[in-house]
């Protein structure tokens, strides 16, 4: 594979393109390239953050490809604060996957009955709760 071009810089990438996940492209006016990090201002801070792929795309955050996420420049007095990007990051796990079927199968567990009388905070009718009179 030839090596990928940036449109709006004209230079060239070393790398070859990583493997798409999803169909979320680089905010870079001109760059079709698929988003590898997200970038966030703290503008509180002076700071820009570049890390991971952000699961959600948030309204004020930026996804870049690796190309612009790599050359990314601020200006003067701000700080880049630069989170590891791995690239060769497939998705989940068989691990992520069992943890995920635990916690469903433990949220679907019916709950065993319960005494409303008896739950020491008052007793409950329906989504009403009576409260005991604690003076």
């Amino acid at each position: 594979m030839p090596a990928a071009r940036c449109p709006q810089a004209g230079l060239r990438c070393s790398r070859e393109e990583p493997v798409v996940r999803q169909s979320r492209r680089c905010s870079r006016s001109g760059c079709a390239q698929p988003a590898a990090a997200t970038l966030t201002y703290v503008y509180a801070e002076s700071t820009a953050v570049v890390g991971p792929l952000a699961t959600f795309s948030e309204p004020h955050s930026y996804d870049l490809c690796e190309f612009h996420a790599e050359r990314l420049t601020v200006p003067r007095g701000w700080e880049v604060v630069r989170h590891e990007i791995d690239l060769d990051d497939v998705g989940p796990t068989g691990d992520d996957l069992l943890a995920l079927a635990d916690a469903v199968r433990e949220a679907a567990r019916p709950e065993p009955p319960r005494d409303p009388a008896d739950d020491g905070r008052g007793t409950r009718r329906g989504h009403l709760r009576v409260l005991p009179d604690l003076s």
